[in-house]
Parts: structure tokens; sequence; C-alpha cells
């Protein structure tokens, strides 16, 4: 096909702009702290209902793309989320905020398996399929890191809105790119919806991270919480067994078998689970504590992001060297040691230090996402690809989400504790955010105090978050090297109809 590589750009462009979408929201944080009154639970709901909402149709929106078509629905997807993102940008106060956050997400579950399954179809040839997804995978670690800088530049001149703003003109791009350039790729044989499964693996997933987060928040012994643990756990256990017994099932379990896909979805969900604590430390330590501006705090972060999209790229030549466990192996242990110096990090900064560990964990990340994303499609049959990238997205978000929470969490926990045996209440304890709104209202000795003792709790907290962090790193690289052992450096397209 003479225009794949045209394809591949439409594809990347769309996968760029949900990566930048998910990182500018991370500086903007701060300031909704002021500008909405957003306390620390709803600054968590913010970040992670995103992610959530996008997360609980990933499967449902990935089949829909099999059965009218990948273009129609990435088309479909991309208006929609322009149009959300506008909502987004003038929402008025912490929950309608929420609640565009949660239209973004729905809008975000029918682009995301859309443009992997358009990859999967249009890269036929084993070696340029794994190369297209490894430039696929570093846009979208480019977005990452160029979302910070975008993000800074516009909350140094505008309101917090223009960061969900940017999305439309890039979306409007998407669509022309797309009507003049892709093809349309669907499953022939694919049969009806089912929407009992649908109601069950959206229900499931909204209910089982509802209880993990509240849980984490306040508590496993709340009525809540127990009700809704046990409910999520009841629903997608019924949901996989429905998917066994059905002609067309939303998820062919019988993927989990080949432990090529298997062992690549466990260990992207664990992960991007550690890795999404980055994120989220980052933005507070270098605005909050070391006073950078938003611009600047996405400047230093840049080289990191940009060198996890040179990972992206390099990782199908290393896979001929050290193997597909080598390679994911390799890039989660180097992130594990980026984490361990993190924890090192204290009230003012060398940055020079810190530049070549950045760039260290970020080609990491582009070595072990790559060659997963591809593990996954490549061992799935061609007619099932929006279901294969929906659950390997899944994987992602969900993974995402849960770290921003639970991690989050050991953050906020950890930052309280610090506080212990000071006179810091209210707001303050929260988070280190509220900290620094309260001590605007206070006389300059007592706002000093304040901010001394939170940025000193923040520093522990972001201490005992990385090396848990660097830990749970470690762990995910022996399970991947042990779990991709014996999985083919090069997967040909005839396997794929095996089992």
């Amino acid at each position: 096909m003479n225009n794949k590589w045209s394809c591949l750009a439409i594809a990347c462009l769309a996968t760029l702009l949900l990566s930048l979408d998910f990182t500018v929201l991370h500086l903007a944080l701060p300031r909704l702290v002021t500008d909405l009154g957003a306390n620390s639970t709803q600054l968590l709901w913010i970040g992670d209902m995103y992610g959530f909402a996008l997360a609980g149709l990933l499967v449902t929106m990935g089949n829909l793309g099999d059965r009218i078509g990948r273009k129609r629905l990435l088309l479909i997807g991309a208006a929609a989320f322009g149009v959300a993102s506008a909502v987004t940008a003038y929402a008025p106060n912490a929950e309608l905020l929420i609640a565009a956050r949660a239209l973004l997400g729905v809008a975000g579950a029918t682009i995301m398996p859309s443009t992997l399954s358009i990859v999967r179809n249009v890269f036929t040839e084993p070696g340029e399929r794994t190369a297209a997804i490894g430039i696929w995978s570093g846009m979208s670690a480019a977005g990452f890191a160029v979302g910070p800088v975008v993000g800074g530049l516009l909350l140094d001149h505008f309101w917090w809105g223009s960061v969900f703003l940017i999305n439309v003109p890039i979306m409007l791009l998407v669509l022309a790119g797309g009507i003049l350039v892709l093809p349309e790729s669907r499953n022939p044989h694919a049969g009806r919806i089912d929407l009992v499964s649908v109601a069950l693996s959206f229900a499931g997933v909204v209910t089982a991270v509802y209880a993990l987060k509240e849980g984490a928040h306040k508590g496993a012994g709340h009525a809540d919480v127990l009700v809704a643990g046990v409910a999520g756990v009841l629903l997608l256990g019924l949901f996989v067994w429905r998917q066994a017994r059905l002609a067309e099932p939303l998820i062919d379990v019988r993927l989990f078998t080949r432990r090529a896909f298997s062992a690549s979805i466990v260990t992207n969900l664990l992960a991007i689970f550690t890795m999404s604590a980055m994120m989220l430390m980052f933005g507070w330590y270098l605005q909050l504590v070391l006073g950078w501006t938003p611009l600047q705090a996405g400047l230093a972060q840049l080289p990191g992001g940009l060198s996890g999209a040179v990972g992206g790229i390099l990782a199908a030549r290393l896979i001929g060297r050290l193997g597909r466990n080598g390679v994911v192996a390799l890039g989660l242990a180097m992130n594990a040691g980026a984490f361990l110096y993190y924890s090192t990090l204290g009230l003012s900064l060398n940055y020079l230090a810190l530049l070549p560990v950045m760039v260290v964990g970020g080609l990491g990340v582009g070595f072990a996402l790559t060659v997963n994303n591809d593990n996954v499609l490549a061992t799935a049959p061609r007619e099932r690809a929006g279901a294969a990238a929906a659950v390997s997205e899944t994987a992602f978000e969900l993974g995402g989400a849960l770290g921003i929470a639970i991690l989050g969490t050991v953050l906020n926990t950890a930052y309280r504790a610090g506080l212990d045996g000071t006179v810091v209440e209210g707001a303050a304890r929260e988070s280190i955010a509220g900290a620094m709104r309260a001590a605007e209202a206070l006389p300059a000795e007592e706002a000093g105090r304040l901010v001394r003792a939170a940025q000193a709790a923040f520093i522990e907290g972001l201490h005992v978050t990385s090396l848990v962090t660097s830990g749970l790193l470690v762990v995910v690289a022996l399970l991947a090297f042990v779990g991709l052992r014996g999985v083919p450096k090069v997967i040909p397209e005839e396997v794929l109809s095996r089992a």
C-alpha cells in the first residue's frame, strides 16, 4: 500500500494529541486549586476520570471499530473529542470539570484502539509492523514530553482551560487527513455486539476502580467500598464467563492462552501503573517545591519524554540482539534505576545530574511499551485487531489511572505523615497545593513556616513513592523476562491464525 506511511502519520497525530491532553492536565492541577477551589479528592478525580471512562469503554469501542470500520470510528471519535475539549475548557467548577473529563474519556475510547488497529492492518510485513508500532509508541511518548511544554506556555499566558482548547485545531487536522488518506478496514465476519457484555465490562471496571480508589482514600472497611469491591469482582467475573460462551465475544479469552499476549498485557498494566507516578510527582515537585513556572517545569521534563520517543524507534533493532523479553526487562530495569535516583531529590535540584537519569528512564519506557504493543497485535488475528488493541489500551489506561489513584494516595499519605507534630491543619494537610493556597492568606512569617513545613513533608512523600515505584518496577522487569521468554524475535503473519 503506497500511502501506508501517510496512514501512520494520521494515526500518530491522533495518538500524540491524546498523550498531550493527558500530560497538560498535571501542570494545570495547581491552578485548579486556586481557580476552582478543588480539594485533594476532586483533584484526584479530575486526573482519573478521563482514564476511568476511557478504560471502561475501550473494549466496546475496539469491537465497534472492527464491526463498523476503524476509519469511521476514528473520525467520529475525533469530532467528538474536539467538541468535548471545548466543553472541558469552559467548565465553571470542579464538579462539571470532572463530568467534562468523563466525556473526553468516552470520545478518547473511540480513537485509541482505532489508531493502533489501523496501523496493524496497514503494515503486514513483520519488520515494518514492529517499526511502525515503534514510531506510534514514540509519538505517544513525544506527546507526554511536548505536553508539559505546550501546557506551560499556555498557562504562563492564559487561563487553565486553554490547555484543552488546543485539542480543537489538531482534531480538525486529524479529521481532514483521515478523510483523505485512511483506508477503511473491518472484520467482514463480525456479528452483532452483545449489549449484556458491554454493560458487564463497563460496570465491572467502574465499580472495581471506585472500590480501589475510595478504599485507598478512606479505608477498606466502609460499606460502600466493600459493596463496590464485591460487585466489581462479580461483574468482571460474569463478563469473562460470558465471553467464553459467546460465538462473537467482545474479548476472545482464548487470546490469553498465548503467552506473548497475556504476559505483555499484564506487564503493560503494571509498568504504566508505576510510571504514572513520575508525571504525578514531578508536576508538583518542580512547581510547588522548587518554585518553577509551568513552562520551566515542562521544559525540564522534555528530554525524558523525547528519549521515550527515541526508545520506541530503537526497540525494533534491539529485539534481534536481546530478544523480546530482554528488551522489555531492560527497559523496566532502566526505569527502576531512575526512580531510585528520584528518591534522593531534595529542596534544591542539580538539573544537570537529573538530566541523564531522565533520559535513561525515557529510553526504557520506549523499549518496554513498543515491544509489548507489538506482541499484543502480532499474536491476534488481523480481523480482531480493534479488540486486541482495545485490550492493550485498556491495560495502559487502567494501569495509569490506578497508578495515579494508588501512588497518589501513597504520596498524600506520606505527605500528611510528614506533617505530624506540626500545627498544620485543614486544607493544608490534604496536599501541598492546599498548603500553598492557605499560605496566601497568612502573614509573611506564618506563611513562610507553613510553606517550609509543606515542602519538607512533600519531599518525604516523594522519597517514599519513588522507592515503592522502583521496587515494583524491579518485580515487573523480572516477570517480563520470565513471562516473555521464548517468544519469537520475529512473529510472522502466518503465526497469527494459529492458537
